[in-house]
């Protein structure tokens, strides 16, 4: 009886896992780049000074509100929009608009000082010209300038900034790195969803209705005591 001949296994790595332009990324991404994104909890810290936000499921369906209805998805969108900018009078229009989109004080501050401080270490260290804008903008900015496609971009920037929110949530609730590292986890899979979702997505689709997310960073430009600039 003959043998089936072994199917060929191949070891090369794939392209993606090499390409330096994604370790860029993440690099720029990463807790460690010095934008300090750990300042910042984007009205979690009210969310659970109400009693808004209690567990592990209760921070689960509030990120996924807030990366599929909310700031996540505008944000993923002003990333694209950015994205198409080749000069910087458009970038610098292209700002005018989102910081108009604000709906608080200190989510402006919090985008405002990120992009600001992204954009001065990104000039220095690969001798890219950013204006200082917010942070989504300029990561887009960045983001053409050196060849990466924008929906890769968007997805590692929504699952960054859940990771953020994820970590801030460990200092103000009780919540274990297994439980935590659980939610992130969950909550993957949204951020591949909706920066794919941007990419089809114009000035005209701009609009957020997580609500309470917005209601809570309103809130917090007046709690007293707290540990978050925003």
């Amino acid at each position: 009886m003959a043998m089936a001949a072994p199917t060929a296994m191949s070891t090369a790595t794939p392209p993606m896992l090499t390409d330096a332009r994604l370790l860029t990324l993440a690099q720029w991404l990463s807790p460690a780049y010095p934008v300090g994104g750990f300042a910042y909890s984007h009205g979690l810290e009210s969310a659970v000074r109400a009693g808004w936000i209690a567990d592990a499921d209760g921070l689960r369906g509030w990120l996924a509100d807030v990366l599929e209805h909310g700031s996540g998805r505008t944000d993923a969108i002003w990333l694209h929009l950015a994205h198409g900018c080749h000069d910087d009078a458009a970038l610098l229009a292209l700002d005018a608009q989102a910081r108009a989109f604000g709906p608080a004080r200190e989510r402006l501050r919090e985008g405002t000082r990120q992009g600001a401080a992204f954009a001065r270490t990104t000039a220095a260290v690969w001798q890219l010209e950013l204006p200082e804008v917010l942070l989504p903008l300029t990561l887009g900015r960045a983001a053409q300038l050196t060849g990466m496609p924008p929906v890769p971009v968007a997805a590692l920037y929504l699952h960054s900034f859940a990771g953020n929110l994820v970590a801030a949530a460990q200092r103000l609730m009780p919540l274990g790195q297994t439980a935590a590292q659980g939610v992130l986890a969950d909550l993957t899979p949204l951020c591949t969803t909706v920066a794919e979702a941007a990419a089809g997505a114009g000035l005209e689709d701009i609009a957020s209705a997580a609500f309470l997310s917005d209601v809570a960073a309103m809130k917090h430009e007046t709690l007293e005591p707290r540990i978050f600039q925003s």
